[in-house]
Protein backbone atom coordinates (compact mmCIF):
# COMPACT_ATOMS: atom_id res chain seq x y z
CA UNK A 1 0.00 0.00 0.00
CA UNK A 2 1.43 3.69 -0.98
CA UNK A 3 0.89 5.77 1.97
CA UNK A 4 -0.10 9.77 1.10
CA UNK A 5 2.29 11.95 3.05
CA UNK A 6 0.80 15.55 2.67
CA UNK A 7 3.12 18.69 2.09
CA UNK A 8 1.97 21.11 3.94
CA UNK A 9 4.44 24.10 3.06
CA UNK A 10 1.56 26.22 0.61
CA UNK A 11 -0.54 27.00 4.05
CA UNK A 12 2.36 28.24 5.63
CA UNK A 13 3.30 30.53 2.19
CA UNK A 14 -0.48 31.39 2.22
CA UNK A 15 0.06 32.68 6.12
CA UNK A 16 2.94 34.53 5.83
CA UNK A 17 2.10 36.28 2.77
CA UNK A 18 -0.02 37.99 5.16
CA UNK A 19 1.23 37.99 8.50
CA UNK A 20 -0.29 36.28 11.43
CA UNK A 21 -1.18 32.86 12.21
CA UNK A 22 -4.14 32.13 9.79
CA UNK A 23 -4.25 29.63 7.61
CA UNK A 24 -2.68 27.46 10.94
CA UNK A 25 -0.33 25.02 9.75
CA UNK A 26 -0.74 23.51 13.00
CA UNK A 27 -4.52 23.12 12.70
CA UNK A 28 -3.92 22.06 8.55
CA UNK A 29 -1.85 18.64 10.31
CA UNK A 30 -4.58 17.72 12.41
CA UNK A 31 -7.17 18.09 9.74
CA UNK A 32 -5.32 16.48 7.21
CA UNK A 33 -4.67 13.46 9.40
CA UNK A 34 -8.31 13.36 10.62
CA UNK A 35 -8.94 13.18 6.65
CA UNK A 36 -6.94 10.39 5.52
CA UNK A 37 -3.79 11.41 5.34
CA UNK A 38 -1.24 8.74 6.15
CA UNK A 39 1.73 11.52 6.97
CA UNK A 40 2.74 15.27 7.06
CA UNK A 41 5.72 16.41 4.55
CA UNK A 42 6.90 19.97 5.69
CA UNK A 43 10.80 21.36 3.83
CA UNK A 44 12.06 24.47 6.08
CA UNK A 45 14.56 26.56 4.76
CA UNK A 46 16.80 28.83 5.98
CA UNK A 47 14.90 32.30 4.87
CA UNK A 48 11.38 30.59 6.81
CA UNK A 49 9.76 31.95 4.21
CA UNK A 50 7.04 29.08 4.27
CA UNK A 51 7.74 26.81 7.02
CA UNK A 52 9.80 28.53 10.10
CA UNK A 53 12.03 26.52 12.93
CA UNK A 54 8.75 27.33 15.42
CA UNK A 55 6.60 24.95 12.87
CA UNK A 56 8.80 22.31 13.15
CA UNK A 57 8.85 22.56 17.35
CA UNK A 58 4.66 23.09 16.76
CA UNK A 59 4.04 20.17 14.77
CA UNK A 60 6.20 17.36 16.42
CA UNK A 61 3.98 16.18 18.78
CA UNK A 62 1.07 16.85 16.44
CA UNK A 63 1.26 14.25 13.82
CA UNK A 64 0.48 11.24 15.16
CA UNK A 65 1.22 9.27 11.49
CA UNK A 66 4.56 10.07 9.77
CA UNK A 67 6.40 13.02 10.07
CA UNK A 68 8.75 13.69 7.23
CA UNK A 69 11.11 16.65 6.78
CA UNK A 70 12.95 17.73 3.53
CA UNK A 71 15.67 19.76 3.06
CA UNK A 72 19.03 20.63 2.25
CA UNK A 73 21.47 19.29 4.88
CA UNK A 74 23.38 21.91 6.16
CA UNK A 75 24.81 21.84 10.17
CA UNK A 76 21.61 23.90 11.50
CA UNK A 77 18.86 21.34 9.38
CA UNK A 78 20.85 18.56 10.44
CA UNK A 79 20.70 19.53 13.89
CA UNK A 80 17.22 20.51 14.46
CA UNK A 81 16.20 16.90 12.83
CA UNK A 82 18.37 15.01 14.89
CA UNK A 83 16.90 17.14 17.67
CA UNK A 84 12.81 16.48 16.81
CA UNK A 85 13.55 13.07 15.55
CA UNK A 86 10.87 12.60 12.35
CA UNK A 87 10.19 9.08 11.34
CA UNK A 88 11.95 10.36 8.04
CA UNK A 89 14.11 12.90 6.68
CA UNK A 90 14.55 13.31 3.17
CA UNK A 91 17.62 14.90 2.17
CA UNK A 92 17.40 17.43 -1.47
CA UNK A 93 20.26 19.53 -2.48
CA UNK A 94 18.42 22.26 -3.70
CA UNK A 95 20.27 25.90 -3.22
CA UNK A 96 19.06 27.86 -0.46
CA UNK A 97 17.27 30.80 -2.85
CA UNK A 98 15.75 27.94 -4.75
CA UNK A 99 11.84 28.96 -5.40
CA UNK A 100 11.47 24.65 -5.15
CA UNK A 101 13.01 21.53 -5.26
CA UNK A 102 14.46 21.45 -8.93
CA UNK A 103 16.67 18.11 -9.35
CA UNK A 104 17.71 14.82 -7.32
CA UNK A 105 21.20 14.30 -6.02
CA UNK A 106 24.47 13.26 -7.31
CA UNK A 107 25.39 10.79 -5.59
CA UNK A 108 28.46 9.54 -7.51
CA UNK A 109 29.88 12.89 -6.71
CA UNK A 110 28.22 13.59 -2.92
CA UNK A 111 29.14 9.91 -1.66
CA UNK A 112 31.25 10.64 0.94
CA UNK A 113 29.29 13.96 2.30
CA UNK A 114 25.73 11.53 2.37
CA UNK A 115 27.28 9.06 3.69
CA UNK A 116 28.28 10.80 6.91
CA UNK A 117 24.96 12.69 6.86
CA UNK A 118 23.10 9.34 6.40
CA UNK A 119 25.19 7.63 9.34
CA UNK A 120 23.96 10.41 11.63
CA UNK A 121 20.26 9.89 10.87
CA UNK A 122 20.34 6.22 10.83
CA UNK A 123 22.35 6.31 14.41
CA UNK A 124 19.25 8.31 15.70
CA UNK A 125 16.76 6.03 14.34
CA UNK A 126 15.99 8.29 11.92
CA UNK A 127 14.69 6.65 8.32
CA UNK A 128 16.36 8.74 5.33
CA UNK A 129 14.95 9.07 1.98
CA UNK A 130 17.01 10.80 -0.76
CA UNK A 131 15.80 13.09 -3.27
CA UNK A 132 16.93 11.66 -7.13
CA UNK A 133 16.10 11.68 -10.51
CA UNK A 134 14.72 9.36 -12.80
CA UNK A 135 18.20 7.38 -13.55
CA UNK A 136 18.80 3.85 -12.84
CA UNK A 137 22.66 4.27 -13.20
CA UNK A 138 22.76 6.92 -10.12
CA UNK A 139 20.49 4.39 -8.23
CA UNK A 140 24.03 1.99 -7.13
CA UNK A 141 25.77 5.18 -5.80
CA UNK A 142 22.29 5.76 -3.77
CA UNK A 143 22.63 2.55 -2.49
CA UNK A 144 26.36 2.70 -1.01
CA UNK A 145 24.95 6.09 0.63
CA UNK A 146 23.38 3.63 3.16
CA UNK A 147 19.99 5.63 2.50
CA UNK A 148 16.77 3.57 3.35
CA UNK A 149 14.90 5.10 0.41
CA UNK A 150 15.23 6.92 -2.52
CA UNK A 151 12.15 9.80 -3.54
CA UNK A 152 11.87 10.21 -7.29
CA UNK A 153 11.99 13.42 -8.61
CA UNK A 154 9.09 13.73 -10.65
CA UNK A 155 8.60 17.44 -12.82
CA UNK A 156 9.65 15.45 -15.86
CA UNK A 157 7.16 13.39 -15.33
CA UNK A 158 4.62 15.29 -15.19
CA UNK A 159 5.78 17.76 -17.64
CA UNK A 160 5.57 14.67 -20.38
CA UNK A 161 2.40 12.67 -18.99
CA UNK A 162 -0.24 14.78 -21.56
CA UNK A 163 1.70 13.98 -23.93
CA UNK A 164 2.83 10.38 -23.90
CA UNK A 165 2.57 9.24 -20.48
CA UNK A 166 4.25 5.86 -21.76
CA UNK A 167 7.14 7.23 -22.35
CA UNK A 168 6.96 9.87 -19.66
CA UNK A 169 7.30 6.88 -16.96
CA UNK A 170 10.09 4.86 -18.58
CA UNK A 171 12.69 5.90 -16.98
CA UNK A 172 10.73 6.19 -13.72
CA UNK A 173 9.77 2.62 -13.55
CA UNK A 174 13.59 1.48 -14.52
CA UNK A 175 15.15 3.37 -11.96
CA UNK A 176 12.54 1.77 -9.43
CA UNK A 177 13.69 -1.96 -11.02
CA UNK A 178 17.02 -1.19 -10.26
CA UNK A 179 16.34 0.66 -6.58
CA UNK A 180 14.76 -3.14 -5.48
CA UNK A 181 17.68 -4.40 -6.78
CA UNK A 182 19.52 -2.61 -3.73
CA UNK A 183 16.66 -3.21 -1.49
CA UNK A 184 15.85 0.58 -1.85
CA UNK A 185 12.06 1.52 -0.56
CA UNK A 186 10.92 3.93 -3.10
CA UNK A 187 8.99 7.56 -2.53
CA UNK A 188 7.86 10.20 -4.97
CA UNK A 189 6.53 13.96 -4.88
CA UNK A 190 6.87 17.25 -6.04
CA UNK A 191 4.80 17.20 -8.94
CA UNK A 192 1.98 14.45 -8.72
CA UNK A 193 -1.25 15.43 -9.05
CA UNK A 194 -5.14 13.77 -9.44
CA UNK A 195 -4.58 13.69 -13.08
CA UNK A 196 -1.25 11.84 -13.04
CA UNK A 197 -0.94 9.93 -9.97
CA UNK A 198 -3.19 6.80 -10.61
CA UNK A 199 -0.95 5.59 -13.69
CA UNK A 200 2.06 6.38 -11.94
CA UNK A 201 1.09 4.47 -8.80
CA UNK A 202 -0.36 1.45 -10.94
CA UNK A 203 3.10 1.10 -13.03
CA UNK A 204 6.11 1.75 -10.24
CA UNK A 205 7.19 -1.15 -8.14
CA UNK A 206 7.31 -1.12 -4.60
CA UNK A 207 6.09 2.63 -4.30
CA UNK A 208 5.92 3.34 -0.54
CA UNK A 209 5.19 7.38 0.14
CA UNK A 210 4.01 9.58 -2.40
CA UNK A 211 4.79 12.67 -0.87
CA UNK A 212 2.09 15.88 -2.47
CA UNK A 213 1.68 19.63 -1.45
CA UNK A 214 1.19 22.00 -4.29
CA UNK A 215 -1.28 20.24 -6.24
CA UNK A 216 -2.77 18.95 -3.51
CA UNK A 217 -3.58 22.47 -1.36
CA UNK A 218 -4.31 24.12 -4.87
CA UNK A 219 -7.03 21.69 -5.73
CA UNK A 220 -8.36 21.42 -1.64
CA UNK A 221 -8.99 25.23 -2.93
CA UNK A 222 -11.70 24.51 -5.28
CA UNK A 223 -12.43 20.65 -3.71
CA UNK A 224 -12.40 21.24 0.09
CA UNK A 225 -9.66 19.19 2.01
CA UNK A 226 -11.30 16.49 3.24
CA UNK A 227 -12.47 15.83 -0.64
CA UNK A 228 -9.22 16.36 -1.84
CA UNK A 229 -7.62 13.86 0.57
CA UNK A 230 -9.86 11.12 -0.02
CA UNK A 231 -9.73 11.72 -3.87
CA UNK A 232 -6.14 11.06 -3.88
CA UNK A 233 -6.58 8.17 -1.67
CA UNK A 234 -8.83 6.66 -4.20
CA UNK A 235 -5.92 6.92 -6.93
CA UNK A 236 -3.88 5.44 -4.67
CA UNK A 237 -6.03 2.45 -3.49
CA UNK A 238 -5.46 -1.05 -5.58
CA UNK A 239 -8.27 -2.57 -6.73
Amino acid sequence: MTKLSVNINKIATIRNARGGELPSVTEAAIKLQEFGAQGITIHPRPDERHITKKDVYDLKPLVYTEFNIEGNPHRPFIDMVLEVKPEQVTLVPDADNAITSNAGWNCELHLGFLKNVISEFKNAGIRTSIFLDPNPEMVKFAAETGTDRIELYTEAYANHYPKNKEEAIKSYIETAIEAEKFGLGINAGHDLSLENLKYFSDNIPNLLEVSIGHALISEALYMGMENTVQAYLKRLAVW
